[in-house]
């Protein structure tokens, strides 16, 4: 939110100034009329004007290297959470016996591809590939494909409190008593 300001900011300090040049540049080449100014405050508004370009420059620098550290971050988020998201796969499917051929036609099943999709990647027949799904599906104890992927979101997604130190605290006590 602030940086949107900022941005703002730097945009409209950079239209004023680049309208003072412009308008100076088109009253000089088409010698539209001006009151004159004193060349003192001409060479004042100039120093200003070229000032607050160079304030806009590093207003918009700043927002975009702002900008990038949010987007290393949201990265960073992201890597976590597929490394988690594939934590909880694995577990899964070690906890229902896959075979490692199962485990790849339900990797293929979770990511979306289509029953000929997951035949024509692992180069065998859909008859295979259907077994083999219908097989995951009673291992998981679920009748299809979004079921077997709102198992994962849902363990995903489920709140796990928050760790308080006072707990083991608690818990140091009772088992010393």
């Amino acid at each position: 939110m602030r940086d949107r300001h900022v941005i703002k900011i730097a945009l409209v300090v950079q239209a004023v100034c680049a309208g003072f040049f412009i308008s100076d540049i088109l009253s000089a080449r088409i010698g539209f009329s001006s009151t004159p100014i004193s060349w003192q405050l001409r060479e004042m508004i100039e120093i200003g004007a070229a000032g607050g370009l160079l304030l806009g420059f590093v207003l918009g620098a700043v927002a975009l290297r702002r900008s990038r550290q949010r987007q290393l971050l949201a990265e960073q988020g992201l890597h976590r959470a597929s490394s988690a998201f594939m934590d909880l796969v694995a577990a899964a499917f070690t906890e229902w016996g896959l075979t490692p051929a199962e485990r790849d036609v339900a990797l293929f099943a979770i990511k979306g591809l289509t029953i000929q999709e997951i035949a024509a990647a692992r180069e065998t027949s859909e008859g295979t590939v259907k077994a083999q799904t219908n097989a995951i599906y009673r291992k998981a104890g679920v009748n299809g494909r979004s079921q077997l992927l709102s198992l994962f979101i849902d363990d995903l997604m489920q709140e796990r409190p928050a760790h308080r130190p006072e707990q083991d605290t608690d818990e140091k006590l009772r088992k010393v008593s």
